[in-house]
């Protein structure tokens, strides 16, 4: 039995003021154009998000986290950015924006949003004046220009590959190539250059002016490179040597990318309450708690949650070991199940242990056939326990539905640039980013009017919320249950485990003398004293059942 002591005060709810309210945040997260479109053109928007603020409210989240709201052609679903002070025209204006804020906010829900630093789009305006410029000018300094190989420079100055497939360099006819790590949509940053440093702290701050209250930062190992001549071979990149030599790396996780943050850091203080941020970092985890620094960006995502198995040991393992983390380095930690790169976890926790998902979403979801019923089981499980857990937990929209992943898109549907730019052999992540169902009939299931940017099944109807809102049984009404109780029960950062003869038992106990209890194996298990305050599955008797997460009051509150 071990007790992990608090390193901060916490918000017990969204109404609180304070500059912890993050650290034991609920935050939801909304991929604008597939949740709630206002005007029927098949996108969703600002508009249609603002609508949809009673149903937050109700919900009972602490904050809202928008993934990329600004003008873009989506060669990444908006995560190539033309402007980063601006709306798409599709999703909004800066004035909807500012309605959207006003609206979250008097509901008590905080808003974060997403910056996206390691690159732009190629129709920035940087960009153009690049492209329009000669090797070696002040404009391409921005980025990361390359003479190329060969006689006249027709080959790429390495043989990197991109995350999307592909080669990682692009040329522009004049001998010389660019960097893009994901698409070529999507050139990389040159942030050894002082203006591009100083760009973004006046992003930040326009946004921070605008009453946002944090920032999401994606890819935000990538943004310090070492490109120094000769260029690393992609063999090299992908060598076992960087394993020991940790903040070396030429192309992700160096040491002196929190130069970078350091600096936004001090931007974020200058705010009463500071700025929140959350990095969005896939490194090893013990470097993850550098970006979580106080000094820094002050949260990492851990995503360790996300890829685990269904399996008591790991998932005690990787909670011990990540709040262990989170106490070295005074950040709080988060918990994630979803989000818009994954395969929704009700899915995943429905097919066998170990099934290659891109292979079964390439077969259309049914080599294997999942088992929706224990997936969904499992999934309010996990989602219950991550719950009652010190730390942030992050949701991402629809999961409170319980949706599935839609592995059946056709391929003329698919917009990621994974499966576009891999030739079809990855089919991508568009699976979850299906727009939500508000309604049980209709064309758009009450996303909009007749369309929607990717095809809504059919078979979506039976999750719509509005079937939901009145089944007590429901998984919506059972993530209202959830998040309210939390808000009530939540206090400090200590967890004391509590031991079990039952190797498929995780169990701990929370100050003010409540337990969660959660059995993952396939038999039920008898359940410790103390009333049920809520349950992921119904309960009979005092048992936990098989694959279910109950929370427990104790007869005579505990005290760490």
């Amino acid at each position: 039995m071990t007790t992990l002591a608090a390193t901060g005060s916490s918000a017990t709810g969204p109404q609180q003021q304070d500059a912890t309210w993050w650290r034991q945040a609920v935050v939801y997260q909304i991929y604008p154009r597939s949740f709630a479109d206002s005007n029927g053109d098949g996108i969703g928007d600002l508009p249609g998000i603002a609508s949809k603020v009673p149903y937050l409210r109700e919900l009972g989240v602490d904050a809202v986290w928008l993934s990329p709201f600004y003008p873009s052609a989506l060669a990444d679903g908006g995560y190539d950015v033309d402007d980063y002070r601006d709306v798409d025209p599709r999703i909004g204006t800066l004035e909807q924006f500012d309605d959207l804020r006003a609206a979250l906010h008097r509901a008590g829900i905080r808003l974060i949003v997403d910056i996206v630093p390691n690159h732009t789009s190629n129709r920035h305006v940087w960009f153009q004046e690049a492209l329009a410029s000669p090797p070696g000018s002040r404009a391409r300094e921005r980025y990361i220009f390359r003479p190329g190989r060969g006689e006249h420079g027709e080959l790429p100055p390495s043989d990197w590959t991109s995350t999307f497939g592909g080669p990682a360099w692009e040329p522009v006819g004049d001998g010389e190539w660019y960097l893009h790590l994901f698409a070529p949509e999507q050139p990389d940053l040159n942030w050894a250059d002082d203006e591009v440093r100083q760009e973004f702290l006046t992003t930040l701050r326009f946004w921070a002016d605008r009453g946002v209250d944090g920032f999401r930062i994606d890819v935000a190992h990538a943004l310090a490179k070492d490109l120094t001549e000769p260029l690393a071979s992609q063999a090299d990149l992908d060598a076992d040597i960087w394993h020991g030599a940790r903040g070396a790396h030429p192309l992700e996780d160096r040491d002196e990318v929190h130069d970078i943050y350091r600096e936004w850091r001090r931007l974020f203080n200058e705010y009463d309450p500071p700025r929140t941020a959350v990095a969005e970092a896939w490194v090893p985890a013990h470097r993850r708690s550098r970006y979580a620094s106080p000094d820094g960006l002050g949260q990492a995502f851990n995503f360790d949650l996300l890829e685990a198995g269904w399996d008591a040991a790991t998932f005690a393992e990787i909670i011990d070991r990540n709040l262990e983390l989170a106490r070295e380095s005074g950040a709080s930690s988060t918990w994630v199940l979803s989000n818009h790169d994954v395969v929704r976890h009700a899915t995943r926790y429905a097919l066998p242990e170990g099934t290659d998902l891109n292979a079964w979403l390439l077969h259309d979801g049914t080599e294997p056939h999942p088992d929706e019923e224990r997936g969904r089981r499992r999934a309010r499980a996990a989602t219950l326990l991550t719950l009652a857990l010190p730390g942030s937990a992050y949701l991402y929209q629809g999961e409170e539905l319980g949706l599935p992943e839609v592995a059946d898109l056709p391929a003329d549907a698919l917009q990621d640039p994974t499966f576009l730019r891999s030739g079809g052999e990855q089919k991508g992540r568009d699976g979850c980013r299906v727009p939500l169902p508000w309604a049980a009939q209709g064309p758009t299931l009450g996303f909009g009017d007749q369309l929607a940017h990717l095809p809504v099944p059919a078979g979506f109807g039976r999750f719509a919320a509005e079937r939901q809102e009145a089944d007590e049984a429901s998984t919506l009404s059972f993530y209202r249950r959830a998040l309210s109780e939390r808000r009530r029960l939540q206090s400090g950062e200590t967890l004391e485990w509590l031991t079990s003869t039952h190797p498929t038992v995780v169990a701990f106990r929370r100050p003010g003398g409540w337990t969660s209890v959660t059995n993952f194996g396939s038999s039920p298990v008898p359940m410790p004293p103390g009333s049920v305050i809520v349950s992921s599955a119904p309960v009979e008797g005092r048992e936990v059942p098989a694959e279910t997460t109950v929370w427990l009051q104790q007869d005579h509150s505990h005290d760490d």
